[in-house]
């Protein structure tokens, strides 16, 4: 296992990302903060929702397979019992990056999911958000990265 600090910078190297959960509706919305944060700072981000073919003015797609050349690493940003089903296509696409994200509350994390991931070659960064660590953090983001790794919903170790 590696520390958090050394997964989340390997999976913030990737340049391109899907991230499932994004909303018609972002208001306030974890997957839509995270989806926004990487596209301004130069990422070339994929939203993921199958009920929709537009978020944010940008084009969405039902499931990873469909976004036109791949991508290297996913934000699951959904509940976590459908992170199960990600972890499934990420392994049969041969994406082995995955960042189930995790605030204050439960989050997207599914133990059984990120395990499943692990057995199969995905790494699976199983809490916290990417929005946490540079080079796309900002102060509040670094304070609660620090906050939720007291209470573990950030992991010390992927």
């Amino acid at each position: 296992m590696q520390p958090i600090k050394d997964a989340a910078a390997d999976f913030l190297t990737r340049r391109r990302i899907a991230v499932t959960g994004v909303s018609r509706d972002a208001g306030a919305h974890g997957s839509n903060a995270v989806y926004r944060r990487l596209r301004e700072r130069g990422y070339e981000v994929f939203a993921v929702n199958p009920n929709t073919t537009e978020v944010e003015g940008d084009s969405a797609y039902p499931d990873l397979a469909s976004i036109p050349g791949g991508v290297e690493a996913v934000v699951v940003g959904t509940r976590p019992e459908r992170a199960q089903a990600t972890m499934e296509q990420c392994s049969a696409l041969g994406i082995t990056q995955v960042w189930m994200h995790r605030g204050p509350g439960e989050g997207s994390v599914s133990p059984e999911a990120a395990e499943w991931g692990r057995s199969h070659g995905i790494t699976v960064i199983a809490g916290g958000c990417p929005l946490m660590f540079a080079p796309t953090s900002d102060g509040g983001h670094t304070v609660m990265r620090w906050l939720f790794s007291l209470n573990g919903n950030v992991p010390r170790r992927v």
